[in-house]
């Protein structure tokens, strides 16, 4: 199965330990194309949750119910987490498009220290 970024699948985040987001939940692929066109073993993704907060940013990204993702959802920006590919359990969801993605690169680059 190939993943592409910004595109949000099924991810066993199990086992958790702590804060970290557990179950299998879905989560948006953050990795470049580059690596995963290589099929590279893991892949940093963000993980979803149905807890929405309003005016969380830049911890969270809120997206609406659409396609198969059918809960409104926030994307964990502080959650990013590199996984073993074989914990990516379904086909995509849905995709963001180019304005969430920036948005979200925009959110982690705060988070990270990046800006």
């Amino acid at each position: 199965m190939g993943f592409k970024r910004g595109d949000v699948h099924l991810v066993n985040f199990n086992p958790s330990k702590g804060t970290e987001a557990g179950k299998i939940r879905p989560a948006l692929i953050v990795q470049c194309n580059d690596l995963n066109d290589v099929d590279h073993p893991s892949t940093v993704v963000l993980p979803l949750t149905t807890q929405v907060h309003a005016n969380a940013q830049p911890l969270r990204f809120n997206l609406a119910v659409r396609d198969a993702l059918n809960q409104s959802s926030d994307v964990m920006i502080d959650q990013a987490r590199a996984i073993d590919n074989q914990r990516i359990t379904s086909e995509p969801l849905t995709s963001l498009s180019e304005w969430e993605m920036a948005t979200v690169e925009r959110y982690m680059k705060i988070i990270l220290g990046f800006e």
